[in-house]
């Protein structure tokens, strides 16, 4: 089958639950967090369809620039694990930016979250729905180990 010529397919480590971020992200005002397990498998089909996006440089969120769908999510062991296709005839430069460097992650964008205590240190997340998820430099990912690679 010829591969369709707007679709650049990509996998990724989208996170890691039960685990506390290595930094607080974006929307944690200031604290770290950990996704549980239970939360994420009960969530995990909001993410099919969702958008991809990617800053100019790499290093936040960009949700009115989707780059590209998730079209699979899974969890393994202790990761989400997501693949889809960025729109690689679409957004040329953002393919090349991404396969010169090796060093992108990923990070999730929620809605609805429920965390079990606003008052702890580490929030823990017990009810979420995905809505998207971004490509950000590992460095700069809530974190760090979260991968992502064009195939």
């Amino acid at each position: 089958m010829k591969p369709h010529p707007n679709k650049a397919p990509f996998i990724g480590v989208l996170t890691v639950l039960d685990t506390p971020s290595d930094v607080p992200p974006a929307g944690g005002r200031g604290h770290r967090i950990l996704l549980t397990k239970d939360a994420a498998t009960d969530a995990l089909d909001s993410l099919i369809g969702m958008g991809v996006n990617i800053s100019e440089d790499g290093t936040r969120h960009n949700a009115g620039a989707k780059v590209g769908i998730i079209d699979s999510a899974e969890i393994r062991g202790c990761e989400i694990i997501i693949s889809g296709y960025l729109f690689c005839r679409d957004f040329p430069a953002v393919i090349h930016q991404i396969s010169a460097c090796s060093e992108y992650g990923m990070s999730y964008e929620l809605a609805d979250a429920r965390v079990e205590d606003m008052r702890a240190n580490i929030w823990k997340l017990t009810c979420v729905t995905f809505t998207g998820a971004a490509i950000v430099l590992k460095g700069k990912a809530a974190f760090h180990s979260t991968d992502f690679v064009l195939i």
